[in-house]
């Protein structure tokens, strides 16, 4: 089991700096000036019109300030639109402008295609199974995120 998870450890990890790179690539399609944390964000708010500030900045583990400055962003570039909750009146609902539709429809079809040249190879039923077993790491992530002090703090690393 320990090599598993040292396996697993290494994979993940080669995983993750591919992922920060394609992020930035997928960040500069969508709009030169982008972070690519904030490509994330706004594909998010893209799958959840009218979304909450606060939800989201929930759902991601930041805080209000990193949120605040990241939406503030993506409203300057013109790709988000914010208006206030008519049952909150403090709280933001958020919504891509046809802009930032259009832009992160555009990188999100270079992404599949990118996705559907590198797993030629595989049998659908294999991606089915890869996109199944991610959603299951990402839920068992967040739990164990959530519930469990992170290493940092057991071991004083």
């Amino acid at each position: 089991m320990d090599d598993d998870l040292q396996q697993l450890e290494r994979e993940l990890g080669l995983f993750l700096r591919r992922a920060t790179a394609s992020s930035a690539a997928m960040a500069r399609m969508v709009h030169p000036e982008l972070e690519p944390a904030a490509y994330e964000l706004l594909a998010l708010i893209g799958r959840t019109p009218d979304v909450r500030a606060s939800d989201i900045a929930a759902y991601i583990g930041v805080g209000r300030g990193t949120m605040s400055r990241q939406l503030a962003r993506l409203s300057a570039l013109g790709l988000i639109v914010r208006v206030t909750d008519p049952d909150d009146f403090r709280g933001q609902l958020l919504s891509l402008t046809p802009l930032g539709q259009e832009r992160l429809a555009g990188a999100q079809r270079a992404r599949q295609t990118f996705l559907g040249n590198a797993l030629d190879g595989w049998a659908p039923d294999q991606i089915t199974l890869l996109t199944a077993q991610l959603g299951r790491l990402n839920r068992d992530l967040t739990s164990a995120w959530t519930t469990q002090t992170p290493a940092r703090e057991r071991t004083g690393v």
